[in-house]
């Protein structure tokens, strides 16, 4: 792979070629990437939905937009610091092209801002929820009308795959979705393969997949434009990842690790002892002792150490990143930075701790069982009805049902694959609170 073509400023419906050159820096198209997404309806509502603690009104808990802002700002530190070496590794990037430092932290910044868009209510056991419906609830009545590789996108529902839908598919009137660069897009692509073969190899890019099947001819011509290095054979799609995926991946795995530790810190269901035990081997090199020390609050403390931990993973990832820049290239890097790195033991000892204490803890669990009945009556209460519609068999109540959703999705869908993916897409846009009005609705629950 060549970075003048990974760095492409291409957007769906270009008839002309984007040069970095010619762009205005003032309003550079990858900057312009970020302002779509954050203007999006798709990214305020995560304000609503899940990170860790479902329907929390907790003050310190992070929901899935104040994540995403984080994974961002994390995301253009590790652009950036990558950016500025790879432009001196490869001064023709700017000498001849145009690129500088700051566009690789802002194609990163785009895509880290975006990179859970797709997913819906109640965090990932709403992936599992819409997933589970088709799989072992009514919706597995669908099964042999499909294809094995629709089906296997209606019961493997992926948040990433959704993600690429609401970037990038067209409305009438709005082609290509928000339009973003062919560069943020690949970054965004952290799984650049479709459902089947279900993780054909231990390549971290096979771990999950991509795209829907409804967006393979897009995905194909972004891929292509990129220049990504094809890894599947005959009628399968898949590719080596863009190597500023790896970026983005790094910006929430290090978020994810330290900022969940942080927010059960401060709720009290990990000791603050731990933070000691486990932050200070990510800090140990820069902590100052007596800084720490004047901190009155724990709050404050583990708000330092938060810092210094991120700052260090950050160093660590850009350097794994640089030291395997032609293995990457070459599509032959098959691991998350972070899996590679100086502190990997370190962050997967935190994750154990946050999944004992907080992701296992009664109140996520009681949520979470809540949530999977709210999806799944939401699904059944909604493929039902616009099924029925479909095939001429819409009752009184179906008519009701379909009144209440959002004139963006009022629309006929021709194919049955479309019609449940539409639902499943219009469910998983829902913020939780939003899910649970519209189930109490359905149900007559107050």
């Amino acid at each position: 792979m060549q970075w003048e073509q990974l760095l492409s400023l291409k957007r769906q419906g270009d008839t002309s070629k984007r040069l970095r050159k010619e762009q205005d820096d003032t309003r550079l198209g990858f900057e312009v990437d970020y302002d779509r997404i954050i203007f999006s309806s798709a990214f305020r509502s995560l304000q609503d939905k899940t990170q860790v603690i479902p329907l929390s009104k907790t003050d310190f808990v992070h929901t899935r937009l104040t994540h995403s802002l984080e994974v961002s700002v994390v995301g253009r530190s590790l652009g950036r610091l990558v950016g500025k070496k790879i432009i001196e590794k490869h001064p023709y990037l700017q000498d001849i092209h145009g690129f500088q430092m700051n566009d690789f932290g802002a194609i990163v910044a785009a895509a880290a801002l975006a990179h859970d868009i797709g997913n819906p209510p109640f965090g990932h056991s709403g992936e599992k929820a819409i997933g589970e419906y088709f799989k072992i609830g009514k919706g597995k009545q669908y099964k042999d009308q499909l294809t094995d590789k629709e089906w296997q996108d209606l019961v493997d529902f992926e948040g990433n795959a959704n993600g690429f839908n609401l970037l990038a598919t067209s409305r009438p009137g709005i082609e290509g979705g928000l339009r973003l660069s062919y560069a943020t897009l690949g970054a965004f692509m952290k799984y650049p393969k479709e459902s089947l073969p279900k993780k054909p190899t231990a390549n971290i890019a096979d771990k999950k997949y991509g795209f829907f099947q409804c967006d393979k001819v897009y995905f194909e011509d972004v891929a292509k434009e990129l220049g990504l290095i094809r890894n599947k054979t005959g009628n399968d799609i898949g590719y080596e990842r863009h190597p500023l995926a790896y970026l983005v991946e790094a910006a929430d795995d290090i978020c994810y690790t330290i900022i969940d530790f942080e927010d059960g810190i401060n709720l009290g269901v990990i000791s603050e002892d731990f933070a000691l035990e486990y932050l200070i081997k990510l800090v140990k090199d820069n902590v100052q002792v007596e800084k720490y020390k004047s901190l009155k609050t724990k709050e404050d403390r583990v708000s330092y150490l938060r810092a210094l931990a991120i700052s260090s993973l950050i160093n660590d990832a850009v350097k794994v990143f640089l030291d395997n820049e032609e293995a990457i290239l070459a599509g032959k890097y098959p691991y998350a930075l972070t899996d590679q790195g100086k502190y990997t033991a370190q962050m997967r000892d935190i994750i154990n701790i946050s999944v004992e204490n907080i992701y296992q803890s009664r109140e996520v669990v009681e949520k979470e069982v809540i949530g999977y009945r709210i999806i799944n009556i939401l699904l059944d209460t909604f493929c039902t009805a616009y099924n029925n519609k479909y095939d001429g068999k819409e009752s009184n109540y179906d008519k009701l049902v379909l009144k209440m959703l959002p004139e963006k999705f009022v629309t006929d869908k021709m194919n049955l694959y479309d019609r449940l993916l539409h639902i499943s897409h219009f469910v998983s846009t829902l913020t939780d609170g939003k899910a649970l009005l519209l189930y109490n609705t359905i149900t007559g629950v107050k």
